[in-house]
């Protein structure tokens, strides 16, 4: 078995592997493939394949009250003043949504997961899988984690508004991302029970949500490969979000949880896991979430771990009283592990350090309070910045990428100071 447990690492293997044809696009159209490719970048397609029966019931399912959310389609976003006087964890009300089509309505009591490939003991087909009911699940050892799950685009509209520079996809502002407690079944036991091989490289998840289609072309269900090395270290196939069955828009019935690899990974309304003795990719590793730009290489550059942000639990533009006291609030959170510290400007020239509520978690977030009493009235820019433990901190500037990933640098949060 192959660790490559480093996401950057991995994709490096990978890339040189299918540039060799020693790597496996699963259910490769030919014809797709070079329509993509000629239209620029390193652009794979694949078509789709079944799906247990699953019905649509539009983008969103839940109410998305726009005091609470900012909605863009099929994908909603956190307002961070929603979050204000909320606890450590993200009420499942309130947590983002990001679909690439809509969310599927589906029967727990009909869902199967499946798995085949090459890398399971008799090299089960995907007409002939092992399959698990969901009450097989239910019924295997469960592991809860606390862990955030982040859009690689959350923060995007900085790129644009804060750096003056053009980026593709959704205008995501700092919402896209909630901390939430995951209960579940390791995927390492469920691969045990369904016969994983030493032979076994690659893990394939593939959600159960309505075929994406781009540019006339069909890419089949959303899936992103894990190494065997990720898939047995602390990969969670979770049914349980905040301690209730997991809501349609979130997953339900199964999603993975892979934490610290970028939220694509994290697969929702899990349907299949193809695990195969020979390396494989799909477009969600090699058209899609790859750093592209000036500065990268023409096949581009993996997205891996989050970079670090932060975010005041404020309404942009928020009005406060001069001469008051008032409490700043905010969230600040990293990819590589827990944040360190937090300072805050308030005049865009100082820094203070900011006080931590509660704990740091590693996967999780931080929470922090500033205290502030503006003495005069006029516009003031918020600026909060944190340092995790790897001794990262946020930028004044983030690496432009063409598709707007990984935005990391302060962001200038506007407020106004009214006269006492």
């Amino acid at each position: 078995m192959t660790a490559l447990n480093d996401e950057a690492g991995y994709d490096r293997v990978r890339l040189a592997q299918w540039r060799a044809g020693n790597a496996r696009l699963p259910g490769l159209n030919r014809r797709a493939l070079l329509r993509l490719t000629a239209a620029g970048g390193l652009a794979l397609a694949a078509t789709g394949t079944a799906s247990a029966p699953a019905s649509a019931a539009g983008p969103i399912v839940k109410p998305l009250p726009p005091e609470w959310f900012d909605v863009y389609g099929s994908n909603a976003e956190t307002r961070w003043e929603a979050m204000s006087g909320q606890g450590y964890l993200t009420p499942v009300d309130r947590f983002f949504v990001r679909d690439h089509t809509s969310t599927p309505v589906l029967d727990a009591a009909t869902w199967r997961l499946r798995l085949f490939g090459s890398g399971l003991r008799g090299s089960p087909t995907a007409a002939n899988p092992v399959e698990l009911t969901y009450r097989d699940l239910r019924e295997l050892p469960s592991e809860t984690i606390t862990a955030f799950i982040e859009c690689a685009g959350n923060g995007r509209s900085f790129f644009t508004g804060q750096q003056g520079q053009t980026v593709t996809g959704t205008a995501w502002k700092l919402g896209a991302v909630g901390v939430a407690r995951w209960r579940g079944v390791r995927l390492a036991t469920v691969l045990a029970r369904a016969g994983l091989t030493r032979d076994a490289v690659d893990v394939l998840p593939e959600g159960l949500d309505p075929d994406y289609v781009t540019g006339g072309v069909n890419l089949g269900k959303v899936r992103r490969p894990l190494p065997v090395g990720k898939a047995l270290q602390d990969v969670l196939l979770a049914y349980e979000m905040n301690g209730e069955p997991l809501p349609p828009d979130h997953g339900f019935p199964v999603r993975l949880v892979v934490p610290s690899w970028a939220g694509i990974s994290s697969i929702k309304w899990l349907g299949r896991i193809e695990v195969s003795a020979t390396p494989l990719v799909s477009p969600w590793n090699t058209q899609y979430y790859r750093l592209l730009g000036p500065d990268y290489p023409a096949e581009g550059t993996p997205v891996t771990e989050q970079v670090v942000k932060s975010a005041f639990e404020l309404e942009r533009g928020a009005t406060l009283a001069a001469g008051r006291r008032h409490v700043l609030r905010g969230r600040s959170w990293s990819g590589h592990g827990r944040i360190r510290r937090v300072e805050v400007s308030v005049d865009g020239a100082t820094w203070a350090p900011a006080k931590p509520i509660g704990p740091a978690l590693d996967r999780g977030w931080l929470r922090w309070e500033f205290p502030w009493r503006p003495r005069t009235a006029g516009a003031y820019t918020l600026r909060a910045r944190a340092t995790d433990v790897t001794g990262v901190r946020q930028p004044e500037v983030a690496p432009y990428n063409t598709q707007g990933y990984l935005f990391g640098a302060i962001v200038r949060h506007p407020v106004t100071v009214s006269p006492a």
